[in-house]
Protein backbone atom coordinates (compact mmCIF):
# COMPACT_ATOMS: atom_id res chain seq x y z
CA UNK A 1 0.00 0.00 0.00
CA UNK A 2 2.94 2.31 0.63
CA UNK A 3 6.69 2.72 -1.05
CA UNK A 4 9.79 3.58 1.16
CA UNK A 5 8.67 6.62 2.66
CA UNK A 6 11.97 8.14 3.10
CA UNK A 7 12.02 7.88 -1.16
CA UNK A 8 13.30 11.28 -2.74
CA UNK A 9 10.88 13.50 -4.17
CA UNK A 10 10.15 12.20 -8.01
CA UNK A 11 10.89 14.32 -10.84
CA UNK A 12 9.31 17.25 -11.87
CA UNK A 13 7.47 15.17 -15.09
CA UNK A 14 5.51 13.01 -12.94
CA UNK A 15 3.90 14.97 -10.51
CA UNK A 16 1.05 13.37 -7.96
CA UNK A 17 -2.17 13.80 -8.98
CA UNK A 18 -5.44 14.28 -7.14
CA UNK A 19 -6.79 11.03 -8.92
CA UNK A 20 -3.92 9.37 -7.70
CA UNK A 21 -4.62 10.31 -4.20
CA UNK A 22 -7.93 8.81 -4.07
CA UNK A 23 -6.89 5.86 -6.54
CA UNK A 24 -8.65 2.42 -4.78
CA UNK A 25 -6.04 1.43 -2.50
CA UNK A 26 -5.88 4.83 -0.87
CA UNK A 27 -8.97 6.52 -0.69
CA UNK A 28 -10.79 4.71 2.55
CA UNK A 29 -7.48 6.05 4.44
CA UNK A 30 -8.05 9.33 3.24
CA UNK A 31 -11.02 9.71 3.92
CA UNK A 32 -10.76 8.76 7.29
CA UNK A 33 -8.04 11.07 8.68
CA UNK A 34 -9.33 14.01 6.40
CA UNK A 35 -12.74 13.56 8.15
CA UNK A 36 -10.88 13.03 11.36
CA UNK A 37 -9.65 16.94 10.80
CA UNK A 38 -12.59 18.25 9.39
CA UNK A 39 -14.21 16.92 12.48
CA UNK A 40 -11.86 18.23 14.40
CA UNK A 41 -11.34 22.10 12.79
CA UNK A 42 -15.68 21.93 12.67
CA UNK A 43 -15.77 21.59 16.31
CA UNK A 44 -13.70 24.36 17.08
CA UNK A 45 -15.38 27.14 15.34
CA UNK A 46 -18.74 25.72 15.90
CA UNK A 47 -18.69 25.75 19.88
CA UNK A 48 -16.79 29.08 19.18
CA UNK A 49 -20.13 30.40 17.62
CA UNK A 50 -22.93 28.59 19.96
CA UNK A 51 -20.97 29.41 23.05
CA UNK A 52 -22.88 32.68 24.22
CA UNK A 53 -26.31 30.67 23.78
CA UNK A 54 -24.96 27.81 25.85
CA UNK A 55 -23.59 29.81 28.92
CA UNK A 56 -27.25 32.30 28.81
CA UNK A 57 -28.63 28.74 28.88
CA UNK A 58 -26.47 26.41 31.68
CA UNK A 59 -24.80 29.27 33.17
CA UNK A 60 -20.80 29.53 34.07
CA UNK A 61 -19.91 32.94 32.85
CA UNK A 62 -16.90 32.80 35.05
CA UNK A 63 -15.98 29.22 33.27
CA UNK A 64 -16.05 31.41 29.97
CA UNK A 65 -12.40 30.99 29.45
CA UNK A 66 -12.15 27.86 30.63
CA UNK A 67 -13.49 26.20 27.52
CA UNK A 68 -10.65 26.62 25.31
CA UNK A 69 -8.28 25.21 27.93
CA UNK A 70 -10.26 22.06 28.12
CA UNK A 71 -10.16 21.77 25.23
CA UNK A 72 -6.26 22.39 23.65
CA UNK A 73 -4.72 21.28 27.00
CA UNK A 74 -5.95 17.96 26.53
CA UNK A 75 -5.20 17.57 22.70
CA UNK A 76 -1.52 18.58 23.24
CA UNK A 77 -0.50 16.15 26.04
CA UNK A 78 -2.75 13.24 23.76
CA UNK A 79 -0.98 14.11 20.80
CA UNK A 80 2.56 12.69 21.81
CA UNK A 81 1.12 9.58 22.36
CA UNK A 82 -0.10 8.77 18.76
CA UNK A 83 3.24 6.93 17.70
CA UNK A 84 2.73 4.24 21.17
CA UNK A 85 -0.82 3.56 20.45
CA UNK A 86 -0.38 3.40 16.92
CA UNK A 87 2.37 1.01 16.94
CA UNK A 88 0.64 -1.00 19.86
CA UNK A 89 -2.82 -1.04 18.56
CA UNK A 90 -2.99 -0.88 14.93
CA UNK A 91 -4.77 2.16 12.98
CA UNK A 92 -7.91 0.13 12.65
CA UNK A 93 -8.37 0.07 16.83
CA UNK A 94 -6.57 3.61 17.71
CA UNK A 95 -8.74 5.45 14.82
CA UNK A 96 -12.12 4.03 15.86
CA UNK A 97 -11.25 5.10 19.77
CA UNK A 98 -10.75 8.36 18.62
CA UNK A 99 -13.46 8.84 16.54
CA UNK A 100 -15.83 7.22 19.00
CA UNK A 101 -14.07 9.08 22.39
CA UNK A 102 -14.89 12.38 19.99
CA UNK A 103 -18.53 11.21 19.99
CA UNK A 104 -18.56 10.83 23.70
CA UNK A 105 -17.24 14.23 24.25
CA UNK A 106 -19.70 16.07 22.02
CA UNK A 107 -22.85 14.18 23.35
CA UNK A 108 -21.83 15.09 27.27
CA UNK A 109 -21.35 18.37 25.81
CA UNK A 110 -24.89 18.41 24.29
CA UNK A 111 -26.40 17.29 26.93
CA UNK A 112 -24.28 19.10 29.93
CA UNK A 113 -26.85 20.13 32.53
CA UNK A 114 -23.93 22.76 34.11
CA UNK A 115 -20.97 24.33 32.46
CA UNK A 116 -18.27 21.96 34.61
CA UNK A 117 -20.26 19.05 32.69
CA UNK A 118 -19.76 21.03 29.64
CA UNK A 119 -15.85 21.31 30.79
CA UNK A 120 -16.06 17.59 31.05
CA UNK A 121 -17.17 17.20 27.86
CA UNK A 122 -14.67 19.06 26.11
CA UNK A 123 -12.07 17.51 28.31
CA UNK A 124 -13.04 14.38 26.51
CA UNK A 125 -13.08 16.30 23.35
CA UNK A 126 -9.44 17.28 23.50
CA UNK A 127 -8.15 14.07 24.64
CA UNK A 128 -9.48 12.32 21.48
CA UNK A 129 -9.22 15.27 19.01
CA UNK A 130 -5.75 15.07 19.97
CA UNK A 131 -5.42 11.55 18.37
CA UNK A 132 -7.26 12.58 15.53
CA UNK A 133 -4.79 15.50 14.36
CA UNK A 134 -1.75 13.22 15.25
CA UNK A 135 -3.03 10.01 13.16
CA UNK A 136 -3.67 12.24 10.60
CA UNK A 137 0.15 12.24 9.99
CA UNK A 138 1.17 9.38 11.33
CA UNK A 139 -1.33 7.20 9.59
CA UNK A 140 -0.69 9.30 6.44
CA UNK A 141 3.36 8.16 6.27
CA UNK A 142 2.34 5.00 6.49
CA UNK A 143 -0.28 3.97 4.33
CA UNK A 144 0.21 6.54 1.47
CA UNK A 145 4.13 6.77 -1.17
CA UNK A 146 5.54 9.86 -0.39
CA UNK A 147 5.28 11.26 -3.70
CA UNK A 148 1.55 11.55 -2.28
CA UNK A 149 2.09 13.45 1.16
CA UNK A 150 2.64 16.92 -0.03
CA UNK A 151 -1.10 16.34 -1.93
CA UNK A 152 -2.59 15.21 1.49
CA UNK A 153 -0.96 17.70 3.59
CA UNK A 154 -2.82 20.18 1.04
CA UNK A 155 -5.91 17.73 1.34
CA UNK A 156 -5.91 18.26 5.14
CA UNK A 157 -5.80 21.95 5.37
CA UNK A 158 -8.41 21.99 2.93
CA UNK A 159 -10.39 20.41 5.79
CA UNK A 160 -9.17 23.23 8.47
CA UNK A 161 -11.19 25.92 5.53
CA UNK A 162 -14.37 23.29 5.51
CA UNK A 163 -14.39 23.53 9.39
CA UNK A 164 -14.00 27.36 9.31
CA UNK A 165 -16.90 27.88 6.82
CA UNK A 166 -19.42 24.89 8.54
CA UNK A 167 -18.50 25.36 11.86
CA UNK A 168 -20.11 28.57 12.30
CA UNK A 169 -22.62 28.60 9.81
CA UNK A 170 -24.10 25.27 11.87
CA UNK A 171 -23.65 26.90 15.14
CA UNK A 172 -24.90 29.86 14.36
CA UNK A 173 -27.96 28.42 12.86
CA UNK A 174 -28.85 26.76 15.57
CA UNK A 175 -28.04 29.27 18.76
CA UNK A 176 -30.22 31.10 16.20
CA UNK A 177 -33.27 28.67 16.58
CA UNK A 178 -32.68 28.24 20.52
CA UNK A 179 -31.05 24.73 20.03
CA UNK A 180 -27.73 25.37 20.22
CA UNK A 181 -27.24 21.43 22.31
CA UNK A 182 -28.59 20.45 18.76
CA UNK A 183 -25.25 21.91 16.90
CA UNK A 184 -23.36 18.58 18.70
CA UNK A 185 -25.30 16.16 17.30
CA UNK A 186 -24.25 15.95 13.37
CA UNK A 187 -20.84 16.12 14.56
CA UNK A 188 -21.35 13.23 16.96
CA UNK A 189 -22.90 11.34 14.01
CA UNK A 190 -20.34 11.99 12.14
CA UNK A 191 -17.55 10.53 14.20
CA UNK A 192 -19.46 7.45 14.83
CA UNK A 193 -19.47 6.98 10.78
CA UNK A 194 -16.06 7.29 10.58
CA UNK A 195 -15.23 4.99 13.39
CA UNK A 196 -17.37 2.60 11.51
CA UNK A 197 -15.12 3.16 8.10
CA UNK A 198 -12.38 3.24 9.83
CA UNK A 199 -12.51 -0.33 11.45
CA UNK A 200 -13.42 -1.75 7.87
CA UNK A 201 -11.25 -0.67 5.86
CA UNK A 202 -8.20 0.41 7.70
CA UNK A 203 -4.99 -1.72 8.05
CA UNK A 204 -4.71 -3.85 10.85
CA UNK A 205 -1.25 -3.47 11.14
CA UNK A 206 -0.10 0.14 12.21
CA UNK A 207 3.07 -0.35 9.61
CA UNK A 208 5.34 1.22 12.68
CA UNK A 209 7.29 -0.76 15.66
CA UNK A 210 6.32 -0.56 19.11
CA UNK A 211 8.59 2.38 21.01
CA UNK A 212 10.47 3.21 23.11
CA UNK A 213 9.47 3.89 26.95
CA UNK A 214 7.98 7.14 27.81
CA UNK A 215 10.18 9.39 28.65
CA UNK A 216 8.13 10.78 31.63
CA UNK A 217 10.62 14.10 32.19
CA UNK A 218 9.79 15.48 28.66
CA UNK A 219 6.58 14.56 28.99
CA UNK A 220 5.51 16.10 32.51
CA UNK A 221 7.60 19.69 31.19
CA UNK A 222 5.78 19.91 27.58
CA UNK A 223 2.39 19.15 29.74
CA UNK A 224 3.60 22.12 32.11
CA UNK A 225 4.72 24.61 29.10
CA UNK A 226 1.31 23.59 27.24
CA UNK A 227 -0.50 24.84 30.74
CA UNK A 228 0.94 27.51 31.21
CA UNK A 229 0.61 28.59 27.68
CA UNK A 230 -3.25 27.84 27.80
CA UNK A 231 -4.02 29.33 31.02
CA UNK A 232 -3.46 32.72 29.54
CA UNK A 233 -6.82 32.68 28.10
CA UNK A 234 -8.05 32.34 32.33
CA UNK A 235 -5.75 34.84 33.67
CA UNK A 236 -5.88 38.06 31.38
CA UNK A 237 -4.35 40.50 33.39
CA UNK A 238 -0.58 41.68 31.60
CA UNK A 239 1.32 41.18 34.53
CA UNK A 240 -0.19 37.48 35.07
CA UNK A 241 -0.03 37.00 31.01
CA UNK A 242 4.12 37.66 30.96
CA UNK A 243 4.00 35.48 34.17
CA UNK A 244 3.30 32.52 32.43
CA UNK A 245 4.73 33.24 29.43
CA UNK A 246 8.28 33.54 31.39
CA UNK A 247 7.53 30.33 33.19
CA UNK A 248 6.84 28.25 29.87
CA UNK A 249 9.69 30.03 28.59
CA UNK A 250 11.62 28.51 31.44
CA UNK A 251 10.10 25.13 31.20
CA UNK A 252 10.40 25.03 27.50
CA UNK A 253 14.53 25.60 27.91
CA UNK A 254 14.36 23.15 30.70
CA UNK A 255 12.50 20.34 28.05
CA UNK A 256 15.64 21.35 25.59
CA UNK A 257 18.34 20.90 27.97
CA UNK A 258 16.76 17.49 28.91
CA UNK A 259 15.83 16.35 25.71
CA UNK A 260 19.13 17.17 24.19
CA UNK A 261 21.21 15.03 26.95
CA UNK A 262 18.60 11.84 27.79
CA UNK A 263 18.52 8.95 26.25
CA UNK A 264 14.50 8.61 25.57
CA UNK A 265 13.69 11.70 24.13
CA UNK A 266 9.79 13.00 22.63
CA UNK A 267 11.16 14.64 19.65
CA UNK A 268 13.43 13.05 17.41
CA UNK A 269 17.21 12.98 18.32
CA UNK A 270 17.92 14.60 15.36
CA UNK A 271 16.60 18.20 16.73
CA UNK A 272 19.10 18.40 19.04
CA UNK A 273 22.23 16.61 17.08
CA UNK A 274 23.65 16.40 14.26
CA UNK A 275 23.03 18.89 11.14
CA UNK A 276 19.44 17.79 9.71
CA UNK A 277 17.14 20.14 9.05
CA UNK A 278 14.58 19.21 11.48
CA UNK A 279 15.15 21.79 14.00
CA UNK A 280 14.99 24.27 11.14
CA UNK A 281 11.50 22.76 9.96
CA UNK A 282 9.50 22.59 13.22
CA UNK A 283 10.65 25.81 13.88
CA UNK A 284 9.31 27.03 10.29
CA UNK A 285 5.90 25.19 11.37
CA UNK A 286 6.05 27.20 14.77
CA UNK A 287 5.84 30.10 13.07
CA UNK A 288 2.98 29.47 10.37
CA UNK A 289 1.28 28.08 13.26
CA UNK A 290 1.58 30.81 15.69
CA UNK A 291 0.87 33.65 13.49
CA UNK A 292 -2.69 31.85 11.80
CA UNK A 293 -3.79 32.68 15.23
CA UNK A 294 -4.28 36.78 14.73
CA UNK A 295 -7.47 35.58 12.42
CA UNK A 296 -9.72 34.98 15.68
CA UNK A 297 -9.68 38.20 16.38
CA UNK A 298 -9.74 39.94 13.19
CA UNK A 299 -13.89 39.72 13.22
CA UNK A 300 -13.76 41.84 16.28
CA UNK A 301 -11.49 44.56 15.00
CA UNK A 302 -13.68 44.57 11.93
CA UNK A 303 -16.56 45.05 13.58
CA UNK A 304 -15.54 48.14 16.03
CA UNK A 305 -13.55 49.74 13.25
CA UNK A 306 -15.90 49.43 9.93
CA UNK A 307 -19.26 48.61 11.77
CA UNK A 308 -19.04 45.46 10.12
CA UNK A 309 -21.59 43.10 10.62
CA UNK A 310 -21.27 39.88 12.94
CA UNK A 311 -21.43 38.00 9.46
CA UNK A 312 -19.30 39.84 7.58
CA UNK A 313 -16.63 40.04 9.83
CA UNK A 314 -16.48 36.60 10.32
CA UNK A 315 -16.31 36.01 6.80
CA UNK A 316 -13.22 38.66 6.88
CA UNK A 317 -11.76 36.42 9.96
CA UNK A 318 -12.06 33.12 7.44
CA UNK A 319 -9.60 34.68 4.84
CA UNK A 320 -6.17 33.13 6.54
CA UNK A 321 -7.77 30.13 6.78
CA UNK A 322 -9.32 30.01 3.03
CA UNK A 323 -6.53 31.44 1.87
CA UNK A 324 -4.39 29.19 3.59
CA UNK A 325 -6.55 26.12 1.89
CA UNK A 326 -5.98 27.67 -1.46
CA UNK A 327 -2.14 28.17 -1.56
CA UNK A 328 -1.74 24.52 -0.37
CA UNK A 329 -3.90 23.23 -2.94
CA UNK A 330 -2.37 25.75 -5.69
CA UNK A 331 1.16 24.63 -5.17
CA UNK A 332 0.58 20.86 -3.77
CA UNK A 333 1.89 19.44 -7.25
CA UNK A 334 4.82 21.16 -7.25
CA UNK A 335 8.31 18.30 -6.92
CA UNK A 336 11.05 19.79 -8.23
CA UNK A 337 13.48 20.78 -6.15
CA UNK A 338 13.66 24.36 -6.79
CA UNK A 339 10.24 25.35 -6.75
CA UNK A 340 9.47 23.30 -3.74
CA UNK A 341 12.29 25.26 -2.07
CA UNK A 342 11.22 28.61 -3.45
CA UNK A 343 7.10 27.72 -2.48
CA UNK A 344 8.89 26.76 0.96
CA UNK A 345 10.91 30.04 1.91
CA UNK A 346 8.87 32.14 -0.25
CA UNK A 347 5.49 31.02 1.85
CA UNK A 348 6.43 32.75 5.03
CA UNK A 349 7.59 36.31 2.79
CA UNK A 350 3.98 36.15 1.54
CA UNK A 351 2.51 35.72 5.63
CA UNK A 352 4.94 38.91 6.55
CA UNK A 353 3.69 40.93 3.77
CA UNK A 354 0.20 40.17 4.08
CA UNK A 355 -0.39 40.58 7.92
CA UNK A 356 2.03 44.00 7.36
CA UNK A 357 0.28 45.44 4.86
CA UNK A 358 -3.41 44.57 7.27
CA UNK A 359 -1.35 46.09 9.74
CA UNK A 360 -0.27 49.25 8.45
CA UNK A 361 -4.07 50.01 7.23
CA UNK A 362 -5.95 50.41 10.82
CA UNK A 363 -7.72 53.90 10.22
CA UNK A 364 -10.66 54.56 12.52
CA UNK A 365 -13.47 54.04 11.18
CA UNK A 366 -12.41 52.33 8.25
CA UNK A 367 -14.52 52.93 4.70
CA UNK A 368 -15.01 50.00 2.56
CA UNK A 369 -11.98 50.24 0.44
CA UNK A 370 -10.26 49.90 3.30
CA UNK A 371 -11.86 46.92 3.96
CA UNK A 372 -11.35 45.26 0.98
CA UNK A 373 -7.51 45.50 1.22
CA UNK A 374 -8.07 43.83 4.76
CA UNK A 375 -9.71 41.16 2.73
CA UNK A 376 -6.77 40.77 -0.26
CA UNK A 377 -4.29 40.75 2.74
CA UNK A 378 -5.46 38.55 4.99
CA UNK A 379 -6.04 36.32 2.08
CA UNK A 380 -2.33 36.70 1.04
CA UNK A 381 -1.36 36.15 4.51
CA UNK A 382 -2.86 32.69 4.35
CA UNK A 383 -1.76 31.81 0.75
CA UNK A 384 1.83 32.44 2.35
CA UNK A 385 0.77 29.89 5.47
CA UNK A 386 -0.24 27.46 2.74
CA UNK A 387 2.43 27.88 0.16
CA UNK A 388 4.92 26.69 2.58
CA UNK A 389 2.79 24.27 5.42
CA UNK A 390 2.51 21.03 2.90
CA UNK A 391 5.86 21.19 1.80
CA UNK A 392 7.55 21.99 4.85
CA UNK A 393 5.73 19.01 6.71
CA UNK A 394 5.99 16.55 3.75
CA UNK A 395 9.97 17.25 4.20
CA UNK A 396 10.02 16.62 8.06
CA UNK A 397 8.32 13.06 7.48
CA UNK A 398 10.78 12.22 4.47
CA UNK A 399 13.66 13.35 7.52
CA UNK A 400 14.05 10.10 8.32
CA UNK A 401 13.96 6.09 7.32
CA UNK A 402 14.57 5.04 11.03
CA UNK A 403 10.65 3.36 12.22
CA UNK A 404 11.37 4.32 15.61
CA UNK A 405 12.85 8.06 14.96
CA UNK A 406 9.80 8.54 12.07
CA UNK A 407 7.12 8.03 14.56
CA UNK A 408 8.93 11.38 16.43
CA UNK A 409 9.12 13.12 13.52
CA UNK A 410 4.92 12.58 12.45
CA UNK A 411 3.96 13.46 16.29
CA UNK A 412 6.49 16.19 16.42
CA UNK A 413 4.47 17.76 13.35
CA UNK A 414 1.26 18.12 15.27
CA UNK A 415 2.75 18.32 18.66
CA UNK A 416 4.43 21.45 17.52
CA UNK A 417 1.66 22.70 15.32
CA UNK A 418 -0.89 22.84 18.35
CA UNK A 419 1.52 24.21 20.94
CA UNK A 420 2.74 26.95 18.57
CA UNK A 421 -1.33 27.30 18.30
CA UNK A 422 -1.11 27.99 22.14
CA UNK A 423 1.90 30.39 21.63
CA UNK A 424 0.27 32.53 19.20
CA UNK A 425 -3.08 32.81 21.37
CA UNK A 426 -1.15 33.51 24.63
CA UNK A 427 1.19 36.20 22.87
CA UNK A 428 -2.20 37.44 20.72
CA UNK A 429 -3.67 38.67 24.23
CA UNK A 430 -0.51 40.46 25.45
CA UNK A 431 -0.02 42.50 22.19
CA UNK A 432 -3.58 43.25 22.07
CA UNK A 433 -3.55 44.83 25.84
CA UNK A 434 0.18 46.22 24.56
CA UNK A 435 -1.51 47.85 21.60
CA UNK A 436 -4.48 49.59 23.46
CA UNK A 437 -6.07 51.72 24.46
CA UNK A 438 -7.91 52.30 20.44
CA UNK A 439 -8.78 49.18 18.62
CA UNK A 440 -6.75 50.29 15.94
CA UNK A 441 -3.96 50.22 17.95
CA UNK A 442 -4.08 47.20 19.05
CA UNK A 443 -5.03 45.72 15.72
CA UNK A 444 -1.78 47.08 14.70
CA UNK A 445 0.33 46.07 17.09
CA UNK A 446 -0.39 42.13 16.84
CA UNK A 447 -0.24 42.32 13.11
CA UNK A 448 2.78 43.83 12.83
CA UNK A 449 4.67 41.64 15.69
CA UNK A 450 3.59 38.62 14.18
CA UNK A 451 4.69 39.80 10.61
CA UNK A 452 8.00 40.28 12.36
CA UNK A 453 7.67 37.06 13.83
CA UNK A 454 6.92 35.22 10.30
CA UNK A 455 10.73 36.54 9.12
CA UNK A 456 12.01 34.45 11.82
CA UNK A 457 10.00 31.65 9.48
CA UNK A 458 11.90 32.91 6.67
CA UNK A 459 15.06 32.27 7.89
CA UNK A 460 14.84 28.87 9.35
CA UNK A 461 13.25 27.78 5.83
CA UNK A 462 16.52 29.20 4.20
CA UNK A 463 18.69 27.28 6.84
CA UNK A 464 16.34 23.93 6.28
CA UNK A 465 16.80 23.93 2.95
CA UNK A 466 20.58 24.74 2.79
CA UNK A 467 20.67 21.62 5.72
CA UNK A 468 19.15 19.66 2.95
CA UNK A 469 21.10 20.44 -0.07
CA UNK A 470 24.28 19.51 2.28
Amino acid sequence: MSTDPAAPLDSARNPATWRELFAADTRAAVVVFAGGIALYGTNVYLTASLLPSAVADIGGQSLYAWVSTAFLLPSVVVSLFVGRLLGAWGARRTYPIAFLGFALGLVVSMLAPTMPVFLIGRFIQGCAGGLLTGLAYAVMRVTLPSRLWTRAIALLSAMWGVGNLIGPLLGGLFAQLGLWRGAFAPLALGAVAAAWLAARTLPRRSGTSPTERIPLASLALVTAVAAALALTVVFTEPWQVLTLLGLALVLAITFGLVERHGRRTLLPHTVYHGASSLRWIYLVITTLAAASTVEAFVPLFGQELAGMSPFMAGFLGAMVSWGWTAGGLLTSGAVSDARVAAYRVGGPVLLALGLAGYGLVQPDPAGWGIVLLWFATLFMAGIGIGTAFGHTAAAALRSTDDPLESQKVSAGVNTVQLVANTIGSAVSGLLINLGGPTVAGSARTLSLSFAAFALLGVLAAWLAVRAERR
